[in-house]
């Protein structure tokens, strides 16, 4: 088993995401090249500083604007947005791969009585009359919901017809996300957007122990190194520990995958075959590491597993969205500061666009960190940074 230092993780992770050194990903082409390497990336709506999926793709894509993302998944239709690791973003490469996600979708569907009735009616609709969200499709009354099949989750109770009708065949891959106006979908037809062939392409997984194992195979792509531990890091993913220990077995027998020691650390980590040129860069010393100041996203896929960035990097993060104001150790919306290889403190930041402004409420740096001249210059730029992808003109310090 190859045995490294953390600070050789570190790196290899850092290098990997393309978070340290020489940028890897540059413009539109670089955005989606990083969604593909990744697999997915989390959407959520909330926009202090720029949405989820926005702040992940800006801290590693050179040159990248909110408008880079939208137009790949609503005019070039390069990526999607679906369920994988809760709301995400994803290539439409990888559509064949939920073919039996959607094939249970229907079937939960059609355990709804009156639900095929109403699906024709929608589609009638909107082939008529062109995109529709849940307040313009003229569907009057309510189901009796459980959307154990939908973003929302394990849920049940009363929802509007025209809202679980959308979802369900947006679910079933009949409509797509024509585009988004804030939290608010609009639907249309996937055959307007998507070939016959790509819709109705067969599994390239054979069972679900093949889909299962190529999931986890992902999901260690998207962050670089991963355990065979249960973690956030699965999230989206139906399976349990037998199920998980069997996908790493199959990976790690077929060479797929390769078992990493870090140093001091019980648990062997994982990472993909193909990335060992990379590993035997870093190990070698041979790895472009020069150090950038960036803001990572709060559920950025290098955050996806908060127990290994405690265990490679001793950085403990949470996101404390959801925390009661009384409760909470930082802020609303704060974003961790990696600088090189170091998680050097946290920044809390919100664009008030009114003003053209970029408001920094707060910035805490980590104990023993020693806030430079060349630190305070490099958070200050990646500020202003932050500032113009938010269409802000200035900067402001609420210090």
């Amino acid at each position: 088993m190859l045995t490294i230092t953390r600070k050789q993780a570190r790196q290899f992770i850092l290098r990997k995401q393309g978070l340290i050194g020489k940028h890897r990903f540059s413009g539109k082409d670089g955005a989606y090249q990083y969604v593909r390497q990744a697999g997915c990336i989390q959407y959520d709506p909330v926009d202090v500083c720029g949405k989820n999926a926005e702040l992940t793709l800006q801290s590693r894509v050179k040159g990248f604007s909110k408008t880079m993302l939208s137009d790949l998944l609503y005019k070039d239709r390069l990526l999607v947005d679906y369920s994988d690791k809760e709301l995400a973003v994803w290539p439409r490469e990888d559509w064949p791969y939920f073919s039996g996600y959607r094939e249970r979708s229907r079937a939960h569907g059609a355990s709804f009585a009156g639900m095929p009735a109403l699906e024709e009616q929608a589609i009638a609709y909107i082939r008529t009359h062109g995109p529709v969200s849940s307040d313009t499709l003229p569907m009057e009354g309510n189901i009796f919901w459980h959307s154990s099949m939908h973003w929302s989750g394990n849920w049940h109770g009363q929802s509007k017809a025209a809202r679980s009708v959308l979802e369900q065949l947006y679910t079933d891959g009949v409509l797509v996300i024509h585009h988004k106006s804030g939290s608010r979908k609009l639907y249309d037809l996937a055959d307007r957007y998507f070939s016959r062939e790509l819709l109705e392409a067969a599994n390239p997984c054979r069972d679900e122990a093949s889909f299962l194992q190529w999931r986890v195979k992902r999901r260690i792509g998207a962050i670089g190194l991963l355990w065979n531990r249960r973690s956030d890091a699965w999230l989206g993913i139906s399976m349990n520990n037998d199920q998980r220990n069997l996908a790493f077995t199959s990976l790690e027998k077929d060479g797929r995958i390769t078992s990493v020691q870090v140093e001091d650390i019980r648990s062997p980590f994982y990472m993909l075959a193909e990335d060992m040129p990379l590993m035997q860069a870093v190990i070698a010393d041979a790895a472009d590491c020069k150090a950038r100041l960036e803001f990572l996203a709060p559920l950025d896929p290098m955050l996806w597993d908060r127990k290994l960035i405690e265990a490679i990097w001793h950085y403990q993060y949470s996101w404390e969205i959801y925390t009661p104001a009384e409760k909470r150790k930082y802020g609303y919306y704060v974003l961790p500061m990696l600088y090189g290889d170091q998680f050097v403190g946290r920044i809390e930041a919100a664009a008030e666009r009114k003003t053209g402004t970029l408001v920094i409420k707060n910035v805490w740096y980590e104990d023993g960190v020693r806030q430079t001249k060349k630190l305070t210059h490099a958070m200050e730029n990646t500020a202003r940074r932050l500032a113009r992808f938010n269409d802000c003109s200035q900067v402001a310090y609420c210090i």
